[in-house]
């Protein structure tokens, strides 16, 4: 079994938790966000524990001030079913004249926001949890680091030992960190199923109380699946829905249940990147469509390991689901977002890893081969000579990042083969 390593988010929590009166740390459920604020907690809220629930809503509405008591760090978990909350957090922040006062945790945005009044500037800060990375899970050998590519891109070297059967099963378990410690792979592999059956049963609709049909529910969900990585409309999804089955959506329906799994932190969906262009050309805005873990749309297609396997085109397609899943929580951990490129011409980079100092580096994503190598560094090289570089930085680093392949190393024409098997943040 591999390696369980410290959380990414570990370090960034302690961190803002040193600048800010109060952190809220939002995710899917299942992420490890209690378990994560629970270990620099030194009191603890449970506002859903079912022995207390009816009694902290009634405090909440009469008395909040007794929730919020405490040594600090206080945790309070699943905060959202009592809104108000967040404002009395807020004043206790400002009236306190403290940092690291307290933690919110939930998976869900807040069902009635009419007793949220004020933004929280200021006071609060925000860590969005995701699943495990590789790197954190124990199955990259994290010889590579995101960090040092920005600093010194020209020192290349690091070994891989994941397989292309690794990388299938991987992709199909996900990130959840139950399933790291289940007795075996079929156990593993049913905690997805079990989660994404809790999702279209009943947390689409929990979220905002509006009451969701489990069916369509599953058929959104594959058809996202099946659009992982593409500029999809609604409209798209409509199509491809009607295409699969007997009943059809409006767009306006397809966008609420959207809305929905957004709300619960299932999807998240990847904005476009801006660049300065040497000649004018026209930039794609749209986003592109991606499930919070590559395992979701697995679990939606009713797929496993083997079908990946004998489907390698399919298994490029949610092995890039997973690469962004990681390369978001590198780059959060470096001060960066994660963005990608498309423009009228076609030409298309997976991920652009934007920092706030603007600093970028531009990633092609690919299974392996040299053929897809060759492939994404010509892509690569056509999106720098593109960018004008007397207006904005030139990148720090141009790579491929591979599934298989055992060593990383640089090209002749600069261009770097990384297998996700050798990163971290």
């Amino acid at each position: 079994m591999p390696e369980y390593r410290k959380r990414i988010a570990d370090v960034l929590l302690a961190e803002k938790l040193e600048a800010m009166g109060a952190v809220l740390i939002e995710g899917p459920k299942a992420c490890g966000k209690t378990t994560t604020a629970e270990q620099q907690a030194k009191s603890i809220l449970y506002m859903d524990d079912p022995s207390n629930m009816q009694q902290n809503l009634q405090l909440a509405e009469t008395n909040i001030k007794r929730l919020l008591q405490g040594s600090t760090p206080r945790l309070i978990d699943e905060w959202q079913i009592a809104p108000q909350i967040w404002d009395a957090v807020r004043f206790e922040v400002d009236h306190r004249n403290d940092d690291g006062l307290f933690m919110l945790t939930g998976s869900a945005v807040p069902i009635d926001n009419s007793k949220i009044h004020h933004t929280g500037t200021g006071r609060f800060a925000w860590l969005t949890m995701r699943p495990m990375t590789l790197w954190e899970s124990g199955e990259s050998s994290g010889e590579i680091s995101l960090k040092s590519l920005f600093s010194q891109p020209d020192i290349i070297d690091g070994e891989s030992l994941l397989s292309m059967e690794d990388m299938a099963f991987v992709i199909c378990r996900g990130g959840w960190p139950k399933s790291l410690y289940k007795k075996s792979k079929e156990a593993s592999l049913r905690q997805v199923t079990e989660y994404y059956e809790a999702i279209t049963r009943s947390d689409i609709s929990r979220v905002d109380g509006v009451t969701r049909d489990e069916f369509r529910a599953k058929r959104l969900m594959r058809s996202y699946a099946r659009l992982q990585g593409a500029m999809a409309s609604i409209s798209t999804i409509v199509d491809d829905m009607k295409a699969t089955g007997p009943e059809g959506m409006s767009d306006e329906t397809v966008a609420s249940y959207i809305r929905a799994l957004k709300k619960i932190f299932v999807i998240e969906d990847m904005p476009a990147w801006n660049p300065n262009l040497r000649s004018k050309t026209a930039i794609r805005t749209s986003d592109t469509r991606y499930f919070v873990d590559p395992s979701l749309a697995i679990a939606a297609l009713g797929m496993g390991p083997n079908d990946l396997l004998n489907d390698l085109e399919t298994m490029g397609l949610f092995f890039e689901t997973l690469c962004v899943r990681d390369l978001r929580v590198y780059a959060e951990a470096n001060g960066g977002n994660v963005f990608h490129y498309r423009d009228k011409t076609g030409l298309e980079c997976d991920t652009v890893i934007h920092l706030r100092n603007g600093s970028y580096g531009l990633i092609e994503i690919k299974l392996g081969g040299e053929t897809r190598i060759e492939e994404g560094a010509a892509n690569l090289n056509n999106l720098e000579d593109k960018i004008d570089t007397t207006k904005m930085k030139k990148p720090s680093f141009k790579m491929v990042l591979t599934a298989v392949g055992r060593y990383a190393y640089k090209r002749t024409d600069g261009v770097l083969v990384v297998p996700v098997g050798c990163l971290k943040d």
